[in-house]
């Protein structure tokens, strides 16, 4: 008998007595789930307001540039905090061994209630977008709403089914859309080499006039559109309970998954840039679509409709990756008994969180639904979309908790110095350091450009705060 087998066999044995997470996720699907996880929108649906913000090729560049090296600092500090504490649940866990229960419950209850359902929510806002594109179709409010909820019910089904089926979705979709990104890229130039004039070098000088007064508040409000498609860099985190070897294979899927995202990001805006003028792209029509309208300008009607079929598979697959790892935060802080003990609960047939994934479904259909009335009934709402509410807030709540679990490293350095630490972060201490203060900078001027969207997100993570002491106050629940 193989190690293999008797590693499975003794899986088995446990799972009869207790049902336990399965480690069954190898190195390639561990690169596609942090590239999966990432690859979703963003690439394709915020160039267009990234153009509108700013105005200038040069500095939009420097902005993706910045956000990918930031990326690259977190890594650094989140492969020292995976590996030495290879746990379902990430920056729930690292938040709770560095600072305690109450701001690891305050991130799990922002990250159940409002992130990740929000995330599933934006993303199929653009998912039936895209479909309306590719099949001719202007679809009203009620078709979309309607469209939105049926693809998160069954991407809930699907992670239900077992994370071998969310992983394989996963690395499925990782696929395709790595080489949509990759054939916008490159698209432009091979056509060129072929011989069609296509491409304006005067698109990377031209200049239109900014949104934003300032250079500081324009970086500020590029990064709020970059860091979107950059959200989920971590990704891997939430799962490594589920890893293979994690001590060697969560360093390779941060690394190697973030490099290679840098690269199809840095690639894609250049090929945007070399078609569309920035004026075009900044049109409130044209926001959300730079990519169908390029390539639908190099290709035809068709080549447009092809993309859109791109962009569906890329937020299908994060709106898996959003179901396969969401859930996996308030499965540990049920377990934890720190919240509902029913959300730790493995079942016992599909070995998955089954109930923490339904109810981030159920919540993602919430978000949709608030969302809608907000644009269509709130004043300050009304020019923006439901797309761009959510990923603002999300972005927002986020940032603040990837500040506080980098953080995590010097603390728990301190706290506990002779845990074992399989890998310990290059450049320590400047590089954590390095990463809090760009993003206190970054928290800032967000705040002072987008107060709404930054006071609901303040408002979601307070909102935990009474609950967390009711939580602690009252009898424990019998399990």
């Amino acid at each position: 008998m193989t190690d293999d087998s008797a590693s499975t066999n003794s899986d088995e044995t446990s799972a009869a007595e207790s049902p336990t997470l399965l480690r069954a996720l190898g190195p390639g699907m561990a690169i596609a789930i942090v590239v999966g996880n990432v690859i979703g929108s963003g690439i394709f649906a915020k160039p267009g307001r990234i153009a509108y913000e700013a105005g200038r090729f040069d500095l939009i560049m420097a902005v993706w540039i910045a956000g990918g090296l930031l990326c690259l600092l977190g890594a650094l500090c989140f492969a020292e905090l995976a590996t030495m504490l290879p746990h379902a649940g990430g920056l729930y866990v690292y938040l709770r061994e560095a600072y305690g229960k109450l701001t690891a419950f305050l991130f799990g209850w922002q990250e159940f209630l409002f992130n990740r359902p929000a995330s599933t929510a934006a993303l199929s806002m653009i998912f039936v977008g895209s479909l309306g594109i590719g099949l001719g179709i202007d679809f009203g409010i009620f078709e979309t709403l309607a469209l939105a909820i049926v693809l998160q019910a069954a991407a809930a089904g699907i992670n239900v089914a077992g994370v071998l089926w969310g992983g394989r979705v996963q690395a499925a979709t990782t696929i395709i859309k790595a080489s949509f990104v990759a054939f916008v890229a490159v698209l432009p130039f091979v056509l060129k080499v072929g011989g069609r004039s296509v491409i304006d070098s005067a698109n990377f000088t031209a200049t239109i006039a900014p949104a934003q007064a300032s250079t500081a508040t324009q970086i500020a409000a590029v990064l709020l559109a970059v860091m979107w498609a950059y959200n989920g860099w971590h990704g891997i985190a939430p799962v490594a309970e589920e890893i293979r070897n994690p001590q060697r294979n969560i360093p390779i899927a941060l690394f190697g998954g973030i490099g290679l995202l840098i690269l199809l990001y840095l690639s894609a805006n250049v090929a945007y840039q070399a078609v569309i003028p920035m004026a075009e792209m900044a049109k409130p029509e044209n926001q959300e679509h730079v990519a169908e309208l390029m390539v639908n300008r190099l290709l035809g009607e068709w080549g447009g409709k092809l993309m859109s079929i791109g962009v569906m598979v890329s937020t299908l697959g994060a709106i898996n990756s959003n179901l396969l790892l969401g859930p996996r935060v308030p499965f540990a802080m049920g377990r934890d008994k720190v919240f509902f003990p029913i959300l730790g609960q493995v079942h016992a047939t599909f070995r998955t969180p089954a109930v923490a994934i339904l109810v981030q479904g159920a919540l993602g259909v919430v978000l949709v639904l608030t969302s809608a009335v907000l644009v269509e009934y709130v004043d300050y709402f009304k020019e923006k979309s439901i797309f761009g509410i959510l990923t603002d807030c999300i972005v927002f709540v986020s940032s603040i908790f990837y500040a506080r679990a980098v953080g995590a490293v010097i603390v728990l350095r301190r706290k506990q110095p002779d845990r074992d630490r399989p890998y310990r972060t290059l450049g320590y201490p400047f590089v954590p350091i390095l990463y809090i203060l760009v993003y206190g900078w970054f928290l800032t001027y967000v705040f002072l450009g987008n107060p709404a969207e930054a006071l609901i997100g303040f408002g979601m993570i307070a909102a935990g705060v009474p609950i967390f002491w009711w939580w602690n106050r009252r009898p424990p629940i019998a399990t």
